[in-house]
């Protein structure tokens, strides 16, 4: 059992929108710049901050999501990935008490770390002061100790801020950002770039740690955040002998994965062979299945389709009898194909008998809980799974002849399944049922 003290904290918002992804990853570079190894986390599902954190880091970014993967499992999630760190920064979701179960506050509280609340004060002044005290107020147990002011227009309007809520607050003002930093990150699908497309530049990073640095104070976060941990050996993450191989997509394409559930298969005996849909001409020899994640397939439809002897390789593999879990983009790359917003169609694996069909809009967002039909890789029927679903596509109506095994939580029918594949939209999370893992393990080593 190990013992030490590291500063860890929530980055909440009172708002989506309200800067915390910009402050967070200034937060992140400008401890770096110290000399500090920074662990970097995501509160909830999102794919695509925890890559950005890793950019800015070069620690893998773990998503804490107490609804998605239960509390114990997060709480081990949070303290086994602090073995060797010097300071812990999470990246809160919506505004501080959005989600329900899931919201930075509950997350707070479960980890019992102290948090930080961003403020977007660009068209407000001593108003400021009544959204602090609410947020103080609200829950006492989750309390912010310190502010960060976003967006101030000027030493009078810093002055107008922060004497109110040194008035009226408990709050301690950390820093501000100036309304002068020109710092964005683009937007893809209402969400960000991923960060294997470098959507920050080395100058743009640059300026981040100096404005964070200069108008932050680091040293008292560092006082006032220190958290008293202990560390013992998580028994579900001790590693085996490796007993299957498992053929992992992972490239630009498909860049969406718990790092979590590569974990939790390492730990019950499997070893991972990355390859690239895009890239790759075949499959990596000697498997027991492929896992295909989730990404942005419909970005690259182009150079996927045209990548003729993997496809051919993928639809080798499903005829074989060969064991292939899919999930949303990964699910997309095995229908017939996909129709971008301009109806140019491009091929894919064809192992579903439906095409992709991409919206212009968000088609379908939100957790999901799963109770399984019948017997798959994952277990039994009756095995409850969790998971999260975000997308921009929908499939033409599946054939009746393509069963489906998930009972959704919104009254509908998905995992569809053909020989030895499972495919369909819902990003799991294997902490929720670490057992699943087990039963996929069994699966590869009974090919």
């Amino acid at each position: 059992m190990g013992h030490t003290n590291i500063p860890s904290f929530i980055i909440a918002g009172t708002s989506s929108g309200s800067g915390k992804t910009t402050i967070a990853l200034g937060l992140m570079a400008a401890f770096k710049a110290r000399g500090l190894r920074v662990q970097p986390y995501k509160c909830g599902p999102d794919f695509i901050d925890p890559g950005l954190h890793r950019m800015i880091t070069g620690s893998v970014s773990r998503n804490l999501d107490i609804w998605m993967s239960g509390e114990d499992f997060t709480g081990r999630c949070f303290r086994n990935n602090l073995q060797g760190a010097d300071i812990a920064i999470i990246e809160g979701v919506m505004g501080m008490f959005d989600g329900g179960r899931s919201s930075s506050a509950s997350l707070a509280e479960a980890l019992n770390v102290g948090t930080i609340l961003v403020l977007d004060v660009r068209s407000t002044a001593e108003s400021a002061a009544a959204i602090v005290k609410g947020f103080e107020i609200l829950d006492p147990l989750v309390a912010p100790r310190g502010v960060i002011l976003n967006r101030i227009g000027s030493k009078r309007h810093l002055q107008l801020v922060s004497d109110a809520i040194k008035k009226h607050c408990s709050s301690e003002i950390l820093g501000y950002i100036p309304r002068t930093l020109e710092i964005s990150i683009p937007s893809r699908h209402l969400g960000l770039l991923t960060s294997d497309e470098a959507p920050l530049s080395r100058e743009a990073i640059h300026i981040l740690t100096d404005t964070v640095t200069k108008h932050i104070n680091l040293d008292r976060i560092l006082e006032l955040y220190t958290l008293d941990m202990t560390f013992e050996p998580d028994p579900v993450l001790s590693e085996e002998k490796p007993t299957c191989r498992i053929a992992v997509a992972r490239d630009k394409a498909f860049c969406f994965y718990y790092e979590d559930n590569f974990d939790l298969l390492r730990a019950r005996g499997a070893e991972l062979v990355f390859f690239s849909p895009l890239l790759d001409s075949s499959l990596p020899d000697n498997i027991d299945a492929v896992y295909l994640g989730g990404g942005y397939p419909e970005l690259y439809a182009k150079e996927l389709s045209a990548n003729h002897s993997m496809i051919t390789e993928i639809m080798q593999w499903v005829e074989g009898d060969g064991l292939v879990y899919a999930e949303c983009g990964g699910f997309m790359y095995l229908t017939e194909g996909i129709v971008d917003t301009t109806d140019t169609f491009y091929p894919m694996s064809a192992v579903f008998p439906v095409k992709a069909h991409m919206q212009k809009s968000r088609t379908s967002l939100g957790y999901r809980q799963i109770s399984t039909s019948a017997h798959s890789c994952f277990g039994p029927a009756g095995s409850i799974l969790r998971g999260h679903e975000f997308h921009y596509s929908t499939i033409d109506t599946m054939p009746d002849h393509i069963k489906r095994i998930y009972q959704v939580n919104n009254d509908t029918l998905e995992g569809y399944c053909y020989k030895n594949v499972l495919g369909g939209y819902m990003h799991l999370h294997f902490g929720y049922s670490p057992q699943m893992v087990t039963h996929f393990i069994n699966h590869c080593q009974q090919q």
